[in-house]
């Protein structure tokens, strides 16, 4: 099956608009496709409380799983103020816990480029446990 990154960087883009970052003013966008072919987009929001702060591609994935999706296919990051917007460590794992019997693609954007790559060059070994 082949996706449509360009439409899912575009969801990414429009989520950032929505970021809460008054901190850091790093303002992220998030949007994943799941395998029932939904799309989630979600932001980043800061707390006062650092520790309270989720990513973007939490607050996307998220939103998924409460929504009933549990496999996620691709994950679209995009910032304003960064090319090539890597997920972090927490983020990983989240969507590690999310991956499907087919690896999950990590698409960036680096200008009008869109860089895509897997699961595995971000997390090589991703902790699961297997019940």
């Amino acid at each position: 099956m082949k996706y449509d990154y360009k439409l899912l960087m575009e969801r990414a883009k429009e989520a950032s608009k929505m970021s809460y970052s008054p901190f850091s003013k790093f303002a992220v966008g998030a949007s994943v496709l799941t395998g029932n072919g939904k799309i989630y987009s979600g932001c980043n929001i800061e707390n006062s409380s650092f520790g309270m702060t989720i990513c973007a591609e939490r607050c996307a994935i998220f939103k998924a799983v409460s929504d009933g999706e549990k496999e996620i296919l691709a994950v679209a990051i995009f910032s304003p103020n960064e090319s090539d917007c890597y997920p972090c460590g927490a983020c990983r794992q989240v969507m590690y816990e999310f991956q499907g019997e087919k690896e999950i693609e990590i698409i960036t954007a680096e200008k009008d480029k869109l860089n895509i790559k897997k699961m595995s060059d971000f997390l090589p070994y991703g902790f699961k446990i297997h019940g």
